[in-house]
C-alpha cells in the first residue's frame, strides 16, 4: 500500500500565513516579478546575475542578423559522394556541389549549380556535369 502525505493546506490550519512568510508575499504575482520570466533583469539588474549563472551569457540580448528572403543554399563536396555514376543531387538534397576531394568514378550529375573547381576535376576524370542554372562568370573589367 503507497504512504499518503498530508497536503501543505492541511497541515498550516490554525498558522495565519500557511507558511509562506509575510502576508504582503503572497500577494500576486507583482511579488514575484510578473509571468514567465519577467524581471530577469535585462534593464534592472533584478535577478541577472542568477539568470547568467543558470542559462549562461547568451541568455540576454539578441545576436546576429536574419533575412527574410535568403535561400538557403545545402552544399556536398566531391569527396562527400556515394559511389554510384548517375547522381541528381536534388533528390539526395542538395542544390551545390564544390571541388573538395578527388572523384572516385566517373560520374553522370545533375545539380542546380556547381563551383569551377568542381566541374573541372568532374570533366578531367571522364566525368560529365549537367548544371541546371549555370554560375555567372566574373566580369573583367
Amino acid at each position: 500500500m503507497t504512504a499518503t502525505r498530508t497536503k501543505k493546506d492541511r497541515k498550516c490550519r490554525g498558522s495565519n500565513t500557511h507558511g509562506g512568510g509575510s502576508h504582503k508575499k503572497r500577494r500576486g504575482s507583482g511579488n514575484r516579478g510578473g509571468y514567465g520570466n519577467a524581471g530577469t533583469g535585462k534593464r534592472a539588474d533584478h535577478r541577472k546575475f542568477t539568470i547568467l549563472k543558470k542559462f549562461g551569457l547568451s541568455y540576454l540580448g539578441k545576436v546576429g542578423f536574419h533575412h527574410k528572403n535568403a535561400v538557403k543554399t545545402c552544399a556536398i563536396n566531391i569527396c562527400d559522394l556515394p559511389e554510384t555514376s548517375k547522381l541528381n543531387l536534388a533528390e539526395l538534397g542538395y542544390n551545390k556541389l564544390l571541388g573538395k576531394g578527388t572523384p572516385k568514378i566517373k560520374y553522370e550529375i545533375t545539380v542546380d549549380t556547381c563551383s569551377e573547381k568542381a566541374k573541372a576535376k568532374i570533366e578531367k576524370s571522364g566525368g560529365k556535369i549537367n548544371v541546371l542554372s549555370p554560375v555567372e562568370e566574373p566580369k573583367e573589367q
